[in-house]
């Protein structure tokens, strides 16, 4: 064992407890359950408004940013397999300060996140039941999911595997029946790839609506870092996370690029308004009897599937924040099946202010939450980037089990285009909430820890103080 191994395993040491009985698979499934969600299937649309057919280039460029942020996980994930995941890597090889910011931020974001898909779940339901008030239905499944947690982490893998599952099948049947409608279509349908250029060509809103929408493709993809987290109680982590790395990367990248191409080739990308999800406008144009409500009822299960993991993952960080020092000791304590409730549900407020938010603005709930969750994901983001550039510099030439290609300079890219994604977010309207909001509660995260922790180790007694940037 090596000097920084085992030296991050007195960090590491302070989490044990939670059961280690996830598969490859179900750690595979928990990444994809979070990122196969409400950001695609009702995101998109938001996207396609902003970029018009060029939102393929904007996924692209997402897609390029999650497979670096990827690749930096893994290295440090495979290394050191623990709950604490990223916010414990950027406590110890950059500075424990760091890592508090790190774990609040993405905490508050995913909080935030949840928000977003229990209130997309209820507009989901107004396709069948339009009278019901939302409010209903974000009460049933909230109850519903929190349940699902609360038992074990077996039963909830079990969970998040089938209704990951059920979206991935769907997916398929989406990207096969699409291709099917395009190639199938008369010339007189308005259907097939004249879409991309028949309204103002490929960039009708120009560079800065691409770019813009790049923003919503973040949101699409977030959620992957899951797995880093789940990481902590995976069955062989080391084998279980990279395979698992490998195979979400690959699914991700593959299933929103070409569902979102078969979409803007079935229906005009002028058509989504943001209101209503361009899968479901897509099997309403196919002309299948009842293909809308069977695709409305999957993306209904893809914002439950990407909830239950949420949940999950805040749950998992608010128990690592109590077992460093930094957040009242109750929130560190396990059930009998190894289950932290107390964080559990501390981590169901998103879900409290999203109902409020439905209540009050119930059409513009959906991108207030979304504006609001992006920062913290954003910090978190960017502050794995610079974490993976103090990880690898203070390792120097110890071996490494998984190795990212490129650095530095792949990872110094994910950074400088994280940064980028953030500051674009003042000059677009439904975004100036994300800095607005977030740059004054990363102000009091720190003004809380330099307050009442500073000086002090924000670890129990055994745990070690940083290491500097540089081996002496």
């Amino acid at each position: 064992m090596t000097k920084t191994t085992h030296t991050f395993k007195q960090v590491a040491d302070r989490e044990k407890g939670l059961k280690q009985t996830l598969s490859s698979g179900q750690l595979s499934m928990i990444a994809i359950g979070g990122a196969i969600g409400t950001g695609l299937f009702l995101g998109s649309s938001f996207a396609i408004g902003f970029a018009g057919p060029s939102v393929l280039v904007s996924y692209g460029i997402g897609a390029v940013i999650a497979l670096l942020l990827m690749g930096c996980l893994a290295e440090m994930t495979v290394r050191h397999p623990t709950s604490g995941s990223f916010g414990s890597f950027a406590e110890f090889y950059v500075a424990p300060w760091f890592g508090f910011a790190m774990r609040y931020a993405y905490w508050a974001s995913i909080v935030f996140a949840v928000g977003t898909e229990i209130t997309a779940a209820a507009m989901y339901m107004k396709f069948w039941y339009p009278d019901v008030p939302g409010g209903y239905w974000m009460l049933g499944f909230s109850l519903a999911l929190i349940l699902a947690n609360a038992f074990s982490v077996k039963v909830f893998g079990s969970i998040e595997y089938l209704f990951s599952l059920l979206k991935l099948c769907a997916i398929v049947a989406f990207i096969l029946l699409g291709a099917w409608v395009v190639y199938d279509a008369p010339m007189e349908s308005g259907i097939g790839l004249a879409n991309y250029s028949n309204d103002r060509g490929f960039f009708p809103n120009g560079v800065w609506g691409t770019w813009v929408a790049v923003i919503v493709a973040f949101f699409s993809y977030l959620s992957i870092e899951m797995i880093a987290v789940a990481a902590g109680e995976a069955k062989d982590p080391e084998r279980a996370v990279t395979r698992a790395f490998r195979i979400t990367v690959v699914r991700l990248v593959v299933f929103y690029l070409l569902t979102i191409a078969l979409v803007l080739a079935i229906v005009p990308w002028a058509r989504n308004t943001g209101g209503e999800s361009p899968f479901v406008m897509v099997m309403a144009a196919s002309g299948i009897p009842y293909a809308g409500g069977v695709i409305n009822a999957v993306i209904l299960v893809a914002a439950l599937s990407a909830m239950n993991s949420q949940l999950y993952i805040t749950t998992r960080l608010m128990f690592s924040l109590s077992r460093a020092g930094q957040a009242p000791a109750i929130f560190g304590r396990l059930s009998r099946n190894g289950v932290p409730l107390a964080a559990l549900l501390l981590s169901s407020l998103g879900i409290a202010l999203a109902t409020l938010l439905y209540l009050a603005y119930a059409e513009q709930a959906f991108t207030l939450m979304m504006s609001i969750a992006m920062f913290g994901a954003m910090f978190t983001w960017a502050g794995i980037f610079l974490t993976h550039l103090c990880f690898r510099r203070q390792l120097g030439s110890e071996p490494l089990a998984f190795k990212l290609w490129g650095y530095p300079w792949t990872s110094l890219g994910g950074l400088l285009l994280m940064l980028a994604v953030m500051v674009t977010t003042l000059f677009t309207e439904p975004f100036f909430l994300t800095l607005v909001c977030g740059l004054p509660f990363l102000g009091l995260i720190l003004s809380i820890y330099y307050l009442r922790f500073r000086g002090e180790r924000a670890v129990d007694a055994q745990a070690p103080k940083p290491l500097p940037l540089r081996q002496p």
